[in-house]
């Protein structure tokens, strides 16, 4: 980013190290808008309608954070937030019916006042009466429309997994191995598709969905980690030059 300044992000629902605030998304990322004047006048306009998640927000500050839906009703366009493969924030186009859906991270399970069970997610929204399968860690693939709970992955060996902290952040493969160690962290083996194994706490295992399928589209080069030779060779077969 140029300039001497940088907008700050906003309180909301993820940590300022894990977020970037709408208007970053709107000028660095998108390119809609060349400075916060602009920003401000998309926000404010009655019939852009920027919406977060299905609700609308209209402040520049607020934190987009990992598998939040960006929806620009005047365009028509939706854009998820995840990591590429450098651990870099990136914006994922997706269609209407993908953009329905978010994906959510359970962290804590908790019974409340008069016995209400209820679950705390990675976005600080909280469910109350889940499923009493659900655990922590587990990946819930979440209605935005509806507001219900459509489908349960867990981490589980063969599940298609994302980083999303540590060293490998963005990195996407298959688990393979998990070691437990009690008292400490509990770490995961994963191996992508090019065979490249890796390993992570469990706390930065994100599950994309049962088996070998996703249930959302990847971010570019699907996750794989790329050595400077191979990343050539990737930018060389989308371009077609040599």
């Amino acid at each position: 980013m140029a300039g001497l300044f940088a907008v700050r992000p906003s309180q909301g629902p993820h940590k300022r190290r894990e977020c970037i605030p709408l208007s970053v998304a709107l000028q660095q990322k998108l390119k809609y808008a060349l400075n916060y004047s602009e920003v401000k006048t998309i926000l404010n306009d009655k019939e852009s309608s920027v919406k977060v998640d299905n609700r609308l927000r209209r402040d520049r500050g607020f934190p987009l954070g990992i598998m939040d839906v960006l929806s620009l009703e005047k365009t028509n366009e939706r854009f998820r937030v995840l990591y590429d493969h450098k651990g870099r924030f990136y914006l994922k186009e997706v269609d209407e019916t993908e953009g329905r859906f978010k994906l959510l991270k359970v962290t804590k399970k908790f019974v409340g006042p008069s016995k209400i069970p209820y679950i705390v997610t990675h976005d600080a929204r909280t469910i109350r009466f889940p499923n009493p399968d659900i655990d922590i860690g587990d990946t819930l693939k979440y209605d935005l429309v509806d507001r219900k709970i459509v489908d349960i992955a867990k981490i589980e060996i063969g599940n298609t997994s994302y980083a999303i902290g540590g060293n490998n952040t963005g990195r996407v493969g298959q688990i393979t191995n998990i070691e437990k160690h009690p008292g400490s962290f509990d770490i995961v083996h994963v191996r992508d598709a090019n065979g490249h194994n890796f390993a992570t706490r469990i706390s930065n295992i994100f599950t994309l969905g049962r088996g070998k399928q996703s249930w959302i589209s990847l971010p570019p080069a699907n996750g794989i980690w790329l050595t400077a030779l191979d990343e050539k060779k990737h930018k060389e077969h989308q371009t077609g030059k040599k």
